[in-house]
């Protein structure tokens, strides 16, 4: 009987709110944080499992990337290298360069973090609205309508270290093959130059062989454009006089200030790019604003495309009458932008090009 009452008495006790209870009370918040922790640490715990089970290292995502690039999405045995593979909203952010010395871009690209979805592109939803925006007013203005001549004047407006300028040129060589002496075909160059002292040098080269050896301008081009690096051999395959086209370039440098504006940063164009001056004059008659820029019969024609069967059809609606030569049928694969045979489709066939 004592020791029920005892236990009466320690209830009522605890009840009231004094006795021992007031310990179990005083340490209940250090009880609780302890299970809570242990709960923490084996989430956690099985987090890092599950991680390390279904999604890739930083290391592993960059050979994944790297190997998909290279086996599904370049041609021409053109390769991409990954720059950095960095953990950024939950995925992959991975840094594409693709290309080399004036060619090479970077491309901002994402990977899921188990490996199983690759978006090689990013959409910045601001920007692609202003630009649908852009695009939306462009259309709307009516586009000039090429006026016709017994004789097209074909102006093809290009800096030669750019992308895009070689790709139209690659799409237009055959257009010249074709129609030959039915037009006056002329290659120019934009007034400022975005790919260093190479591509100033390169422009000079090719403006001199156009002014004094022009029918062997289209030889030396279709060698060029298939890989720069052998321009020297370019020169000899086109049987092009090296001492002629030297004395011209020193010539055409000194006549239009070239060198000594390219080391004279003050005088370049908003301070980033320097001129290159030699056919200022028509840049500014036409409006000319970037590479490349398309002129048939003094009418800048945007939307000719960069196709050979494109630039075909928009070359010969300058014509009075047409020739038979415009029924030709010729390639409707876009050149790949850059050097080298490669065509491409949808996206990267489109109307991009160099400077605003």
């Amino acid at each position: 009987m004592d020791e029920e009452k005892k236990g009466s008495e320690a209830a009522d006790c605890c009840e009231k709110g004094s006795c021992g209870c007031e310990k179990y009370k005083k340490h209940l918040p250090k009880i609780i944080a302890i299970v809570l922790l242990v709960v923490a640490l084996g989430g956690l715990a099985y987090y890092k499992l599950v991680w390390s089970k279904h999604n890739l290292t930083e290391a592993q995502a960059k050979t994944k990337v790297e190997e998909f690039i290279n086996k599904n999405l370049m041609q021409g045995g053109a390769k991409a290298n990954i720059a950095s593979v960095t953990k950024e909203n939950g995925m992959f952010k991975v840094m594409v360069e693709i290309g080399e010395g004036a060619q090479k871009q970077e491309i901002t690209s994402y990977l899921s973090t188990d490996g199983s979805k690759f978006f090689p592109s990013v959409m910045d939803i601001a920007e692609t609205e202003e630009k649908m925006a852009e695009q939306a007013s462009a259309q709307a203005k009516p586009v000039a309508e090429i006026p016709k001549t017994q004789k097209p004047s074909v102006e093809l407006f290009v800096m030669s270290y750019c992308p895009y300028g070689t790709q139209i040129e690659k799409g237009i060589l055959p257009v010249i093959d074709t129609l030959g002496a039915k037009i006056d075909y002329k290659l120019r160059f934009v007034d400022y130059a975005m790919h260093e002292k190479l591509e100033i040098d390169e422009n000079l080269k090719q403006y001199c062989i156009q002014k004094n050896e022009p029918k062997k301008l289209s030889a030396y081009l279709k060698c060029f454009l298939k890989d720069d690096k052998q321009a020297a051999t370019c020169l000899k395959t086109a049987g092009v006089n090296v001492a002629t086209l030297n004395g011209c370039i020193a010539t055409t440098d000194k006549q239009f200030k070239i060198t000594e504006s390219y080391n004279d940063k003050a005088s370049w164009s908003n301070g980033t790019y320097p001129p290159f001056n030699v056919e200022k004059e028509l840049n500014e008659k036409y409006g000319v604003k970037g590479s490349p820029t398309l002129v048939i019969n003094g009418v800048e024609a945007a939307s000719a495309g960069r196709d050979a069967k494109s630039l075909l059809k928009a070359v010969c609606s300058g014509f009075e009458t047409e020739p038979k030569e415009c029924a030709t049928e010729l390639s409707a694969a876009t050149p790949s932008p850059g050097f080298g045979d490669a065509t491409v489709q949808g996206a990267a066939a489109s109307g991009a090009a160099c400077g605003s």
